[in-house]
């Protein structure tokens, strides 16, 4: 299999121990590149929602995938997220190749980049912790719901659907949160004297320039691998979002024998495990 030279990609919101997380895809695309540093920018390992009751081998080949990155000298960067966030007192500590960090600047090519996740800039995470928490354990079940639906469609030979998408189109309030934490975060790294800044946190895969009155910045945003499954490469002094596509990885899955889509779903429908896990977080 052929590899993608890649000078930086980046990665974030993957919720590795969540029903909604999409391993496999991101196995793939891991194993697609070849890239001289890896910045892993939050929520990465879902510890709010963690259970050793779903963690499916998928998850832990993702894990192991990164570790065989940091063993062949790639860089890779561990940026902290609000989903994480316990890891955030160890900030600093290296190992090798592997960093992890709150917060990271770079200089690519004579620009300075400054990545970090984005929660800081949530109301609800500042004040409201558990009802973010409670939110979490609602999205990962619509998504789950989501993905039985989608199962069903593509089977009837339609197109997959997204819930979460639709919800957060039909709420002013959703698209309002998305074009402030843009600005905000543009404001903050033009102020700041950035060239780039680059988050995680809001699911919505992004690159725009914005101009604000102090100057302007490159705003980017690597997505995630729940819906979107999305991330940011820079190569040859230019970024993109890079937008999985199951038909380009049809021809790896086979050759690698990783579970299919329909073999993927069966394992997360365990309706016991997924109540009882419903319940378990709820209760903490």
């Amino acid at each position: 299999m052929s590899k993608r030279n890649v000078d930086v990609v980046v990665i974030s919101d993957v919720h590795l121990g969540t029903y909604g997380c999409h391993a496999k895809e991101l196995l793939k695309y891991l194993k697609s590149i070849k890239p001289k540093r890896i910045i892993l920018n939050g929520d990465i390992i879902d510890i709010w929602q963690f259970s050793k009751r779903y963690w499916p081998e998928s998850h832990m080949k993702v894990i192991r995938k990164l570790m065989k990155f940091v063993s062949e000298g790639v860089q890779v960067h561990y940026l902290t997220g609000n989903h994480d966030e316990m890891l955030r007192k160890f900030d600093g500590m290296e190992m090798g190749t592997f960093q992890l960090q709150n917060k990271l600047i770079l200089d690519l090519d004579g620009k300075k980049g400054w990545f970090f996740h984005g929660d800081v800039f949530d109301v609800t995470m500042q004040h409201s912790k558990w009802l973010a928490k409670l939110g979490a354990v609602g999205y990962d079940t619509l998504i789950l719901i989501n993905s039985c639906v989608n199962w069903m469609l593509t089977t009837l030979g339609h197109e997959k659907m997204s819930f979460s998408k639709r919800i957060k189109g039909k709420f002013k309030d959703a698209v309002k949160f998305i074009n402030s934490f843009e600005q905000t975060a543009a404001e903050l790294a033009i102020e700041k004297g950035y060239d780039y800044v680059v988050c995680g946190h809001i699911h919505q895969a992004e690159k725009r320039e914005i101009i604000t009155d102090g100057g302007s910045v490159t705003y980017l945003n690597s997505g995630d691998w729940v819906e979107s499954l999305t991330a940011l490469e820079y190569h040859d002094k230019q970024w993109t979002v890079f937008k999985y596509d199951h038909q380009d990885f049809v021809k790896d899955e086979i050759e690698d024998g990783i579970l299919s889509d329909a073999d993927d779903l069966k394992s997360k429908l365990d309706i016991n495990i997924l109540l009882q896990s419903i319940k378990y977080e709820i209760a903490q």
